[in-house]
């Protein structure tokens, strides 16, 4: 999601990427866009592309209906099958040329569909692969339907391009008509008795005139025309919705496992080199106060007094973890109460806000509240700020998170750190999290989860 949020807590307007630290100064044009558009070298890769899908299409589009023909006509033997399979893997790799070509030339970043494999790798394996994938059935489909487009956007760029050149240059190779082919110029009209050229200087202005709106054009009309070819290489040619959704739950997938061993590795950690140290010391002293029980005490009084005071520590140690792995006010509370209690032990003053007429299903509750934790975190011991706020909200089927301050800024999680793991994990639940820090502050979070009620 490519959104900016504002410092207004309900402020979605899009501000536009590109504002926090780090990010590139924008190239200052001294040329207006319909001016400088022939001179790109964007356009000339596209008119390429244009020029060379006519004969790559046609060539394919000729080998397909050939090779789908042969295959109808011989389905009434085995023959037909292979041929068909045969057909279509050339298709796919027809479709990998196409992909390279697109990124090359038009910068559309496709992704390449799963390969065929047989399950046990016999040629009868791999042809009952490839002719069950609905990827080989699309890429034959791309053939059939890109060479009537193709065909079609190849002769609107060449007359629009010739044309347009033409009439640009005319004025300029116009002494050649006369001098060497013996008539005053371009005919328009002409008959036995009577003929029209363009010789005039007014008539030289004209076509000149014309000739640079065309060429000025040009880009714009091959441009839009190529938005379709755009659209048939996303949609034919790359991974099916279905195999990209897989690929991201499998991906999301493992974000939160590495998550929830690291976070058992972190509770691990706190109870060895906290409340259980704490509890192992104690043991130690109370057996050395029982020793001395007969003997001293006065000084064993005073062990077991000390004891306590490590009893009082381990226990708030222990209450800590708890509440680091899910605090008890909020599954009693709710959001409201749980980021009252966090923003009360952040080091600025933090001014909580949450309108919710309901609670959002548990996992996202917590979710929220360890976004907001960390976020706070982060502010405490990095942003050097003086206020802030959270706001929580619901929008529609979403839960929206926005903590802001108003420190020096310059935070990002392309930087990696904290904010890259907790953009992981957001991501993990279909969430987003949306970073506007430019340097110099405000520094502005919001994260925006499903609701799942």
């Amino acid at each position: 999601m490519a959104m900016a949020y504002g410092p207004d807590t309900r402020d979605r307007e899009h501000r536009g990427a590109g504002t926090g630290f780090g990010a590139k100064a924008p190239v200052t044009r001294f040329l207006p866009a319909p001016l400088r558009a022939p001179l790109e070298g964007r356009t000339w890769r596209e008119l390429l592309y244009t020029l060379l899908s006519f004969p790559l299409s046609t060539v394919m589009f000729c080998f397909s209906i050939t090779m789908v023909s042969m295959s109808a006509g011989l389905l009434v033997t085995f023959i037909g099958i292979p041929v068909l399979a045969v057909g279509l893997a050339f298709c796919r790799g027809f479709g990998v040329l196409e992909r390279h070509r697109a990124r090359a030339l038009l910068g559309v970043e496709v992704d390449d569909p799963e390969r065929v494999r047989g399950k046990t790798g016999g040629a009868m394996s791999w042809m009952g692969s490839i002719l069950k994938s609905g990827v080989s059935w699309r890429h034959l489909l791309y053939t059939l339907l890109h060479f009537p487009w193709s065909t079609f956007t190849f002769v609107v760029a060449i007359t629009v391009w010739s044309t347009g050149l033409t009439a640009l240059t005319y004025p300029l190779w116009f002494w050649l008509f006369p001098l060497f082919g013996g008539q005053g110029g371009i005919q328009l009209y002409g008959d036995e008795t009577h003929r029209e050229y363009l010789d005039t200087p007014f008539e030289l202005a004209v076509a000149g005139g014309i000739g640079l709106v065309l060429v000025m054009a040009a880009p714009w009309i091959v441009r839009g025309l190529l938005v379709v070819d755009r659209l048939m290489v996303t949609g034919l040619l790359g991974p099916s919705t279905l195999a990209t959704r897989v690929s991201e739950l499998e991906s999301d997938r493992g974000v939160v496992v590495d998550t929830a061993a690291a976070d058992l590795r972190r509770i691990e950690r706190d109870l060895h080199d906290g409340a259980q140290a704490r509890l192992v010391a104690l043991a130690m002293d109370l057996g050395l106060a029982k020793e001395k029980l007969t003997d001293d005490p006065e000084a064993a009084a005073r062990m077991v007094d000390e004891a306590h005071s490590e009893v009082k520590v381990a226990l708030q140690e222990l209450r800590d973890l708890a509440r680091g792995i899910h605090p008890a006010v909020l599954t009693d509370r709710g959001l409201d109460a749980a980021l009252s209690s966090i923003s009360s032990r952040c080091t600025v003053p933090v001014q909580v806000s949450v309108d919710l007429d309901t609670r959002p299903a548990q996992a996202i509750e917590g979710i929220a509240y360890f976004t907001v934790s960390e976020l706070l975190q982060n502010i405490s011991k990095h942003s050097r700020a003086t206020r802030a706020t959270v706001d929580v909200w619901r929008a529609a089927d979403r839960l929206m998170l926005q903590v802001t301050d108003n420190g020096r800024g310059g935070a990002s999680p392309e930087s990696g750190g904290g904010l890259a793991g907790l953009a992981e994990r957001l991501d993990a639940v279909d969430g987003v999290l949306v970073v506007d820090s430019p340097a110099g502050g405000p520094t502005t979070v919001t994260a925006e989860l499903p609701w799942r009620g």
